[in-house]
């Protein structure tokens, strides 16, 4: 990105600089635009669950900066032979989920591609002086999450036809529950840093979130909530392509000699429309975590973060 040249904007308060879930830019002292985009190919055999899946994942990006979403944009490409019926249901999927989120869609753009593919461009808001970034965790934060773990490895198992439709529905709902629920907790509470669980799975964007900061992490895995199904696919060695990257990226920054091979894997297991995980204040943490757990699919206290102490910045006990 170095030969790329910027304009310089003072009014830009996060920007791709950071690597961050979205941009912000500050209106005036009361109000700042949070913007993000994202779209993928099919998760999902249903075209309208596909369509929901795919703008819970875009509209997460929102949620992560304490931000609510108000206008959406449909980003689509579709082959050429594709029905009309498969495209309209995945863009009603899409709409649901976009107006149960409290935003609408104005529009979009759409192409032809071999491969269908569907997201959003979303804008929201936010105070300029109260968003989160996915970065600035402290010293004595609690790390909370608000969804389970495995969806990766569930996904991929799928692909295969391994999965019961008993699993299959439990994973769908995973991946189209709105992490607005979740938002509208943690924006009451002193929360240092936020981001949702997604394509770097927890470990890489737990890497993130300590930043250059001396700082590391300790996860307990005896408090996560471990998909079961998917810790037994995960020893049975069905994973995601990008828990191999993710793993390759991270490793160096972990010390997982204490966990068990499956569970450390789901750890860098790519997430599609995955939870939030959130560094809270200790005084907090306990009143945050006792709302969360109503309104949530799974709240749960998985660490601390702590002054750096050696080598390694996140150690999986």
């Amino acid at each position: 990105m170095e030969n790329i040249k910027k304009l310089p904007d003072d009014n830009l308060l996060v920007g791709f600089d950071n690597s961050d879930d979205a941009a912000v830019y500050k209106i005036n002292n009361e109000l700042a635009m949070v913007q993000t985009v994202d779209f993928f190919p099919p998760i999902a055999d249903d075209p309208y669950t596909f369509g929901q899946i795919a703008a819970v994942n875009a509209l997460s990006d929102i949620y992560a900066m304490g931000g609510e979403p108000r206008i959406c944009l449909n980003i689509m490409g579709v082959p050429k032979k594709m029905p009309k019926e498969i495209i309209g249901e995945i863009l009603r999927g899409g709409n649901d989920k976009v107006t149960e989120a409290g935003a609408v869609i104005a529009g979009g753009h759409t192409i032809f591609d071999e491969e269908p593919k569907y997201g959003l461009s979303v804008t929201g808001f936010v105070h300029p002086d109260k968003f989160y970034k996915n970065n600035g965790g402290k010293d004595g934060d609690v790390l909370i999450l608000t969804k389970p773990l495995g969806i990766g490895v569930l996904t991929t198992a799928q692909k295969a036809g391994l999965l019961d439709s008993e699993t299959q529905d439990f994973a769908i709902k995973m991946m189209t529950t709105l992490n607005k629920s979740a938002r509208d907790v943690i924006i009451k509470y002193d929360v240092h840093a936020c981001t949702d669980v997604t394509g770097f799975g927890l470990i890489g964007h737990l890497s993130e979130m300590l930043g250059d900061a001396p700082l590391m992490a300790e996860l307990d895995t005896g408090s996560i909530d471990f998909i079961p199904k998917a810790v037994e696919f995960a020893s049975m060695g069905i994973l995601a392509e990008g828990m191999y990257r993710n793993r390759k990226a991270f490793a160096n920054e972990v010390d997982e000699s204490r966990a068990e091979q499956a569970i450390a894997d789901i750890l860098y297991d790519p997430q599609t429309a995955g939870g939030l995980m959130l560094a809270v204040d200790p005084k907090d943490a306990d009143m945050c975590f006792d709302e969360l757990k109503s309104v949530v699919p799974s709240a749960q206290k998985i660490g601390r973060i702590k002054a750096l102490n050696g080598d390694k910045r996140i150690i999986i006990l």
